[in-house]
């Protein structure tokens, strides 16, 4: 069992093609998890991540913060408490279009496609 608070984790830049976005990778490989991974996003006002698709699924949270998470075709809002289920290969961005930041944990399952594209 591994217990810690989540500031001990490193913030890190996301992807660069996104912006005004930071990530912790709270549960990972590193530390022992074998099937998936538990990320916590920070989202400043106007930040984004990029229009993009993998072919592994997401688990979305959030935590704080209010924005809109865009699907081909539609845009749905979010606010605390919204659960959002992303489906592997379905394109998807989140956007903060508010003025506080936004925070959710993203849990991703360890594929085949996923270790072999970012590392085992």
């Amino acid at each position: 069992m591994k217990i810690f608070h989540f500031q001990d984790i490193e913030k890190k830049d996301a992807e660069k093609s996104a912006s005004k976005l930071s990530v912790r990778w709270l549960i990972s490989k590193e530390m022992g998890a074998e099937n998936f991974a538990m990320r916590l996003f920070e989202m400043e006002p106007k930040g984004y991540s990029p229009f993009h698709s993998h072919p592994w699924e997401h688990e979305v949270f959030i935590l704080e913060g209010e924005g809109i998470v865009v699907g081909e075709g539609e845009e749905r809002k979010f606010g605390p408490g919204n659960v959002i289920f992303i489906p592997a290969n379905e394109k998807h961005q989140f956007k903060n279009d508010n003025k506080k930041k936004v925070k959710f944990l993203c849990l991703i399952p360890y594929t085949k496609e996923y270790l072999r594209t970012h590392g085992s």
